[in-house]
C-alpha cells in the first residue's frame, strides 16, 4: 500500500515550532506582568503604611522632622507607584502583542493542518480509485479466464 507523504510537512513542523515559541513568549510576558502587578501591590501597601504612620504622627505630639520624613516617603512611594503603573501598562501592551502573535501562529498552523487533511482526503480517494481499478481488472481477468476454460473443455 502506498504511504501518504505531505509535501509541505516541513512547513507544518515549522508552524508548530513558531506556535510553541509564541506561546512561550506569551507565558514569559505574562509572568513579567504578574511580577510587576505584585510589585505594584507591595508599593501600594507600603504607601498605605506610610499614610497611617503620617496620620499617627500628625495626631500626637508634633515632631516636625518625623512628619516631614514621612511626608517625603509618601511622595516617593507615590512616584514609585506611578512608575510601576507605567511599567504595567507597557507590559500589558507587550502581552497584547504576544497574544496577537500567538493567535496568528495558531491560525497559520491550523491552515496548514487543514491543507494536510485536504491532501490526505485526495490521497485516500486516489487510493480508493486505484483499488477499484485493480478489483475491476481482477474481475475482468477472472471472467475472461472463465470463458477460456469453458472453450478448452
Amino acid at each position: 500500500m502506498a504511504r501518504f507523504i505531505y509535501r509541505m510537512q516541513n512547513i507544518l513542523d515549522i508552524k508548530y515550532k513558531l506556535e510553541e515559541q509564541a506561546k512561550q513568549n506569551y507565558m514569559a510576558v505574562r509572568a513579567r506582568l504578574n511580577e510587576a502587578e505584585e510589585r505594584l501591590s507591595y508599593l501600594k501597601s507600603r504607601h498605605m503604611q506610610y499614610m497611617r504612620e503620617y496620620r499617627g504622627l500628625v495626631s500626637k505630639k508634633l515632631d516636625l522632622l518625623e512628619i516631614e520624613q514621612c511626608k517625603d516617603a509618601i511622595l516617593i512611594m507615590e512616584d514609585y507607584i506611578a512608575g510601576q503603573q507605567l511599567v504595567i501598562a507597557q507590559i500589558e501592551q507587550e502581552l497584547e502583542e504576544a497574544v496577537r502573535l500567538m493567535n496568528e501562529a495558531m491560525q497559520e498552523r491550523k491552515i496548514h493542518e487543514k491543507l494536510r487533511e485536504n491532501q490526505f482526503e485526495v490521497f485516500k480517494q486516489e487510493m480508493n480509485q486505484q483499488e477499484m481499478k485493480e478489483i475491476d481488472q481482477l474481475i475482468s481477468y477472472q471472467y475472461n479466464n472463465k470463458d477460456l476454460d469453458e472453450e478448452v473443455s
